[in-house]
């Protein structure tokens, strides 16, 4: 008996070895196995078994060492399988993303890398409200059947959703299962591992993520080896661990586009944990203040139970102002903060309380640009401006926020030689800036990407927030969810509509979605507050920022979807092409386009290719790109079509990718 594998180092050639006689009969395709090569021990994964070989081997074949130690998850390999399927890849990377993400310098784990499991549930730390208990009981009893359980919990913010999770966690770790705790940022999962720690004492619970050391993802590892009931919190990575106990995921704000990697192929860990719980049958908990459209439709059509946490836990709702900043007066401080949203920062801070001002731009401002001719100064292998930043001296710098490219500003222009520039639009350092000048004494700090991704840095600055040592938090998206500061009794957002008008189909969405999540920030204990939002058009959307109305906005959002035919009434499929050189990539992009456009006429269903198509930005790090859409009622239906796309001999490489 002899197996065809392929080594998970990334070494491209299939090798071939025997089955030693006390592994004959075993079916090792689709599992992972230790082979020698040279003086080496390496992992690889079988990807075919034969009893004969189709020619005689010119060389010793050498037996395999045997299987290598792999939680004994009976449902993994058929996973993987259908993840393959669904984004027109090979398996073997899924295997590949394993080895890399535990792949490590061997290190003895100490005593408190592998705690016990917990023997019995410990006790609930709070008591439910009526209508955290009616979601939890039902949750709990959905881990008794053994079946496929779907639960929306559509809790405005501060209603207490994180107890309704502990109390299913719980049950789950009682029973013997490992929970699957899903966020869409890691900073997110930083802070809930800190506050699921401290609220379930008795619970093994671990991070796996990007920023979890190797120790812990080498405790998780053991303890899957071993089975042990544990609650594993992280973003994209513990989708992708086998495990043999899993018994109940869950995933919290739900609706974030966060959840898709953003390199191919470009996993949606949301989409991934559904069909992972249906595969395994199991329980899964979407949780959300706003719900997307997505989800809300399969409540309406497929009867996914639908609990609501109507009911803020402390605090009350803000009061929602909309301030359109270019019919304002012109005679204030600065531009950005209208005279309404300067007086309320008085009064929060006068009254001892805290401020958040959200914007969702990063850096000093968008771009530099020439006085005299209005030349832009750009990205030399990005189609973007670049977006000017501060450095620790005050200058200012111009980076690229795709490639990381820097430069100066320069001394001449490129285009017309002038030497004079100004900076357009508003990023959070300039904002901290405006704020100092207008309350020099107050204590400003700011939380955008730069600040989130440094993860000391972060749990510092979000620590002493909310402790009251800082009394104007400055931040992107990163803020605007899942964040508990007491202290907070004013939100200001700067630019309410910057993505509103985003040439994609779901930007009125997301923008909603964002802004009642940034305002869900005030009153989480106090009585009072107030949520000021300032923007540049008035836009439908904002009849829609107070959380009670966010459910009417879901129905005529789903109304505008279904008579465009976008999604959830379709499946929207995007192909992407890439290549160095411009003329090539078009090329590629309307043979591909033109032959699927072609090969869909002999479908009887309805399938529309769209494109080719230039995103907006079309070129990073020298890397041209373009766009093809597909549009079809279901996906198995085009497999076929985009499988015969596939084939075609192009010189760009291609990715598919479900949206």
């Amino acid at each position: 008996m002899f197996v065809y594998v392929r080594l998970l180092n990334g070494f491209q050639k299939i090798l071939v070895y025997k089955l030693p006689e006390k592994m004959a009969g075993q079916n090792l395709i689709n599992t992972c196995v230790l082979v020698p090569l040279r003086e080496k021990k390496l992992s690889a994964f079988v990807v075919a078994q034969t009893t004969k070989l189709k020619e005689p081997a010119t060389f010793a074949i050498k037996e395999i060492i045997g299987p290598k130690p792999f939680p004994a998850d009976a449902n993994f390999h058929h996973f993987v399988q259908k993840i393959a399927e669904l984004y027109f890849t090979n398996s073997l990377i899924f295997y590949q993303k394993l080895r890399q993400f535990l792949k490590k310098k061997e290190d003895k784990l100490d005593a408190f890398s592998l705690l016990p499991p917990p023997s019995e549930a410990a006790p609930l730390d709070c008591t439910l409200t009526e209508e955290q208990a009616t979601a939890a009981t039902y949750i709990c009893q959905t881990l008794d059947t053994g079946s496929f359980a779907p639960v929306v919990l559509h809790g405005v913010t501060s209603s207490g959703k994180t107890e309704v999770y502990k109390a299913a966690m719980h049950k789950a770790l009682a029973q013997g299962k490992t929970v699957l705790f899903l966020l869409p940022e890691v900073s997110l999962a930083l802070q809930f591992r800190e506050r699921l720690s401290k609220g379930m004492p008795d619970a093994t619970i671990y991070d796996f993520h990007s920023a979890s050391s190797p120790r812990e993802k080498k405790a998780v590892w053991q303890a899957l080896l071993k089975m042990q009931p544990i609650v594993i919190v992280g973003v994209h990575l513990p989708i992708l661990l086998p495990i043999a106990n899993l018994g109940l995921i869950i995933i919290d704000e739900e609706h974030e586009a966060g959840f898709e990697e953003k390199k191919h192929p470009k996993l949606n860990s949301k989409y991934l944990a559904i069909l992972r719980a249906s595969q395994y049958k199991i329980p899964i908990v979407l949780g959300s203040a706003t719900p997307s459209v997505q989800t809300l439709h399969n409540v309406q059509t497929k009867g996914w139970p639908l609990f609501k946490l109507t009911k803020r836990f402390m605090g009350a709702f803000p009061t929602i102002r909309t301030i359109v900043l270019p019919k304002q007066p012109k005679r204030r401080t600065s531009f950005w903060i209208s005279k309404e949203l300067e007086t309320a920062i008085a009064d929060c801070l006068k009254n001892g309380k805290q401020a958040i001002m959200f914007l969702n731009r990063r850096g000093y401002s968008f771009f530099v640009q020439c006085r005299q001719c209005g030349f832009v100064i750009t990205c030399p292998a990005c189609s973007v401006s670049l977006t000017s930043h501060q450095n620790a001296n005050g200058d200012l710098t111009l980076r690229c926020h795709y490639c990381s490219y820097q430069r100066l500003v320069p001394v001449a222009c490129d285009g017309c030689k002038g030497g004079s520039f100004i900076t357009k639009g508003i990023g959070t350092q300039q904002l901290v800036e405006i704020l100092h000048n207008m309350f020099p004494a107050a204590r400003i700090a700011r939380a955008d990407l730069d600040v989130t991704s440094k993860k000391d840095l972060w749990l510092a600055t979000a620590a002493a927030f909310e402790r009251g040592e800082i009394d104007i938090l400055v931040g992107t998206k990163s803020i605007t969810k899942g964040y508990h500061f007491p202290g907070v009794t004013l939100v200001g957002v700067i630019w309410g509509d910057l993505h509103a008008h985003v040439p994609v189909f779901n930007a009125a969405e997301q923008c909603l979605q964002q802004l009642i999540q940034v305002a869900g920030r005030a009153g989480r204990v106090h009585p009072e507050s107030t949520v000021i939002v300032q923007a540049m058009y008035d836009h439908d959307l904002f009849n829609f920022i107070n959380e009670s109305d966010y459910l009417a906005f879901a129905e005529q959002e789903l109304a505008t979807r279904e008579e465009t035919w976008y999604p959830p009434f379709c499946r929207l499929i995007q192909i992407e092409l890439k290549h160095k050189d411009a003329a090539q990539v078009e090329k590629d992009a309307k043979k591909l386009f033109t032959h699927l456009h072609t090969a869909a006429q002999l479908f009887t269903t309805p399938i529309s290719v769209l494109g080719p198509a230039t995103p907006a930005v079309h070129k990073i790090q020298h890397v041209e790109t373009r766009h093809i859409f597909i549009k079809t009622p279901q996906f198995h239906e085009i497999k076929q079509l985009v499988a015969s796309g596939l084939a075609l001999p192009l010189k760009s490489s291609v990715f598919v990718q479900l949206v």
